[in-house]
């Protein structure tokens, strides 16, 4: 099992690339290499494979970064599968994985994050759970994304090292995070690691 994740700038270009095309390359280079495990085509559009327990936080994390240029956000399709071809470049492996991935993608309409596995059931259950968690995610402001992205990448780190971090107060960093509903958002991503678990 796999999970590949293909996504896409809103307004990209709103912005110059130049503003957030760093952004969403540094957030992609924690996850693997490219062209092998991600990639960025069409300009605007990406892909990267990775373990599907691994998928929610990777989305919610690649928002983040791309969310710190002002007007802009994603839109991401997790799908979940098998790899039955390896290339050399990720945009040309193919398999379930990916086709679940595209064919997710092709439904993003209002929703700028969902799921497509072997299990319509599980996928039920989860992309109603982003549907009301991007109720909140989605007014993230960048602030507040560099907040969440910085907790994100240091998950060892308490509130007062992580204000540290960003020069800002610990209670600062806490109101943020709080704000960014921080909490419920990373209980979300530890319910999604267990019903993938049962894929």
């Amino acid at each position: 099992m796999t999970a590949v994740i293909t996504g896409d700038v809103i307004n990209s270009r709103m912005e110059k690339a130049s503003e957030w095309l760093p952004l969403l390359k540094g957030v992609l280079n924690q996850y693997g290499s490219t062209p092998s495990q991600w990639e960025i085509f069409r300009g605007d559009s990406f892909q990267l494979e990775l373990e599907p327990e691994e998928a929610l936080r990777a989305a919610m994390h690649i928002k983040t970064g791309v969310k710190q240029a002002t007007h802009l956000d994603v839109r991401i399709a997790i799908g979940i599968g098998e790899k039955t071809h390896q290339a050399k470049k990720i945009t040309e492996s193919n398999g379930s994985a990916f086709v679940h991935s595209g064919e997710c993608f092709e439904t993003l309409k209002k929703q700028t994050l969902a799921i497509k596995s072997p299990n319509p059931e599980l996928d039920e259950t989860i992309n109603l759970l982003l549907a009301l968690a991007l109720l909140t995610m989605n007014n993230w402001s960048t602030v507040t994304s560099l907040a969440v992205k910085t907790a994100l990448e240091n998950p060892q780190k308490n509130q007062k090292e992580l204000a540290a971090l960003l020069s800002k107060s610990q209670s600062n960093i806490s109101e943020t995070l709080k704000r960014a509903g921080f909490e419920e958002i990373t209980r979300l991503e530890e319910k999604y690691r267990t019903l993938i678990k049962r894929l």
